[in-house]
């Protein structure tokens, strides 16, 4: 069993930074690809951005592309998301996922999931 928990979100300007964390329990960690998902009020949850277990590969949504950057500490159990030039767009909430194979989370597909951390971008 893994357990995520996500920490970071806030209230944020058009254009200003933010840095999520997840912290992950278990000693199986590096064996996990994690990702981010998020989910805007009323519309379904979409993927953000995933890192292998090796943190060696990274895949990104086009519309976070260029703006966001997905990281991990194998040492720390824990994986970032640096999300820079934040739109209004951005809002939601922000969950950390975990899956054993690379790819899976970008189709929605996780083992684990955080119990989430909101992000909210005023314009």
């Amino acid at each position: 069993q893994v357990q995520l928990v996500e920490s970071g979100g806030g209230l944020v300007q058009a254009g200003g930074s933010l840095r999520l964390s997840c912290e992950a329990s278990g000693r199986t960690f590096s064996t996990y690809a994690m990702g981010w998902v998020r989910q805007a009020p009323g519309k379904e949850r979409e993927f953000a951005a995933t890192i292998s277990g090796s943190g060696l590969t990274t895949y990104y949504a086009d519309s976070v592309k260029g703006r966001f950057t997905i990281s991990r500490d194998n040492a720390k159990n824990t994986v970032y998301l640096q999300m820079n030039s934040l739109k209004a767009e951005d809002t939601g909430v922000y969950y950390c996922a975990a899956h054993p194979i690379f790819f899976k989370i970008t189709r929605g597909e996780y083992d684990f999931r955080g119990q989430g951390t909101q992000v909210s971008v005023s314009s």
